[in-house]
């Protein structure tokens, strides 16, 4: 089983976040932020991890380090349950409707992070979330998880649906390369022998 715990604490925020990415998709998310909860729900059911993730954090300031934390120690914990990322498609992507809105997530686990986010959200809230942490989000897991990670909002005017669409696709490339490629043999997937 691919699989990993990690646990991060700090002055702001105390985390620990089980993973097993060969799962059936059940979760169990609690970070006292309830949007950002639901957001991580939609990760792991849609990437088939079985994921659980506790948060205690300094929310009385805001959620700014509850969410961006996670994302770093969910990163950590990716990276760690991929191991050597032998047998892999390394590659993945979906371009998922909801609705109004069409978002396009494509991956690479390649050990190089970088994050190209192209996503308008057009509140600044969704409920008493803000918006500009879905990025903060998404910047610090493709950090830690060591992804190359593209994120195009394509449509969509309703902010509820685009930041969902960019969780569930993101959620969906993953689970394609992630998953076994039958015909690698085990190998790594790149030319250098490593990623």
């Amino acid at each position: 089983m691919r699989k990993a715990t990690v646990s991060r604490s700090t002055s702001e925020t105390k985390i620990t976040v089980e993973l097993t990415l060969d799962g059936t998709g059940r979760y169990d998310n609690q970070t006292g932020v309830g949007f950002f909860d639901h957001m991580l729900d939609q990760l792991a059911r849609h990437a088939m991890m079985d994921m659980t993730v506790r948060c205690e954090g300094d929310l009385h300031i805001d959620d700014h380090h509850s969410v961006e934390d996670v994302g770093i120690a969910l990163g950590q914990a990716l990276a760690q349950a991929f191991d050597n990322k032998a047998g892999i498609n390394r590659y993945g992507s979906c371009l998922l409707p909801m609705d109004d809105a069409l978002v396009r997530a494509a991956l690479d686990i390649s050990g190089r992070p970088f994050l190209v986010w192209n996503v308008d959200i057009p509140t600044a809230k969704i409920g008493t979330f803000d918006t500009e942490l879905v990025r903060e989000f998404f910047q610090a897991f493709s950090t830690h998880a060591g992804l190359t990670l593209h994120i195009d909002a394509l449509h969509g005017f309703n902010a509820h649906h685009i930041v969902e669409a960019a969780f569930k696709a993101v959620a969906r490339a993953l689970r394609v390369a992630l998953e076994a490629d039958p015909r690698a043999a085990g190998a790594i997937p790149s030319t250098k022998g490593t990623l």
